[in-house]
């Protein structure tokens, strides 16, 4: 069983090209929805992916935990896709596939004897997903991506750290995941229109598309307001209070997101709210570094527990700064299938993060582990030999 029991997606087929992160994210996610995802690996090693760490896992220590994030609920078969015969096995399972996912460089999938004339020939029903750097055409389309230099190249680099002088990439593979995101989102608009159409489409996204996509109120602040945006550290770009401020034992957050959480906040810490420096969010962001100095002395009477008890009780947004073991052991996260447990065929049952959706209020509950490299070959082949007759 492919995905988790009663899938929006149930009864779709994936056949999943692609190899490292944007592209297995997609068809992760497609594979959550309940699509049957078939991953086609190289027989010399497979997703390279596979080969990324620390930290590896198992008992030869060889079981790359990168590759576990972003291969659940997924069939893996080996395939030489340069060859005569796994050329002819591509073109079977084409067929009877209603989602091709691939993130080749430009070019590349053409040069392997499956451009998209000859995809929707073989199959005039399937849709494509194709996930490049930096845009399949345009000047630069050919430029390979990579997460950091799309974060650098989009923008996003320029919008985190504490200061201009010092950009710094998101911790995690920000470009690469939201690519896959969009990738899946355009994939399912895609099989919605084809109900209507009966036809089969491109989707087509990029590390660079995905990273501009999300610029927000940042692009529209250079394209409407003319200014160029800078980081701004822990605090929000807009809005003050907004940020992470140290206390007597760390640091906490607190957003004050409009007038009536700041008087909460300014009665908490004994801050006049009406003074002239802190009486609108736009005097208050004028005056940011003084607010910061006066919040911080008055949070550090106490320890992050009291006040974000106290915070609560006053109905102000705030939280502490987590830990991923924190965060995978905390009974909110676990309570919203947020942590999924598999039975991997080497590692046994272990824990993966979980799909971000749930469905009518109840986050599914079966899901399939990474696979090894090929180990669904048989059965890929037979569930093909069934279809074809």
């Amino acid at each position: 069983m492919l995905g988790p029991l009663g899938g929006p997606f149930g009864g779709i087929v994936v056949l999943d090209l692609s190899r490292a992160l944007a592209g297995p994210h997609a068809a992760q996610l497609l594979g959550d929805l309940g699509a049957r995802v078939i991953k086609v690996e190289h027989p010399d090693g497979g997703d390279e992916s596979r080969g990324w760490g620390p930290p590896f896992v198992g008992p030869d220590h060889d079981i790359s935990t990168y590759f576990l994030a972003a291969n659940r609920n997924k069939q893996s078969i080996a395939v030489d896709l340069k060859s005569d015969e796994g050329k002819k096995l591509i073109e079977r399972l084409v067929r009877h596939s209603d989602v091709l996912v691939e993130n080749f460089r430009t070019g590349v999938l053409d040069r392997l004897g499956f451009p998209v004339e000859r995809l929707h020939e073989l199959n005039p029903r399937l849709v494509v997903l194709s996930i490049t750097g930096f845009g399949h055409d345009g000047p630069e389309g050919g430029r390979p991506g990579y997460d950091q230099i799309a974060q650098g190249e989009a923008g996003l680099m320029s919008l985190t750290g504490p200061s201009a002088d010092e950009p710094y990439r998101v911790g995690a593979s920000i470009a690469d995941l939201l690519a896959g995101i969009h990738g899946a989102y355009g994939v399912a608009a895609a099989l919605y229109e084809r109900e209507r159409t009966g036809a089969g489409r491109v989707v087509r996204t990029s590390l660079l598309a995905a990273v501009t996509g999300v610029h927000s109120y940042h692009g529209t602040a250079w394209t409407v307001g003319g200014k160029v945006a800078a980081p701004t550290g822990n605090h929000h770009s807009s809005i003050t209070p907004y940020g992470a401020f140290r206390c007597a034992d760390g640091m906490l957050q607190i957003a004050a997101g409009n007038e009536a959480h700041w008087r909460k906040v300014a009665a908490l810490l004994g801050i006049d709210a009406e003074q002239p420096r802190y009486a609108t969010n736009r005097d208050r962001f004028l005056h940011r570094d003084e607010l910061i100095a006066d919040m911080e002395k008055a949070l550090a009477a106490h320890d992050r527990a009291h006040w974000l008890a106290e915070l609560s009780a006053a109905g102000v947004p705030a939280g502490a700064i987590r830990t991923l073991d924190e965060v995978y052991t905390w009974e909110q996260t676990r309570s919203q299938g947020l942590v999924v447990q598999v039975d991997h065929p080497v590692l046994g049952p272990i824990e993966l993060p979980g799909p971000p959706l749930r469905f009518d209020g109840e986050p599914p509950t079966t899901h399939t582990a990474p696979p090894a490299l090929g180990q669904d070959g048989p059965a890929v082949l037979a569930w093909l030999e069934e279809r074809e007759r």
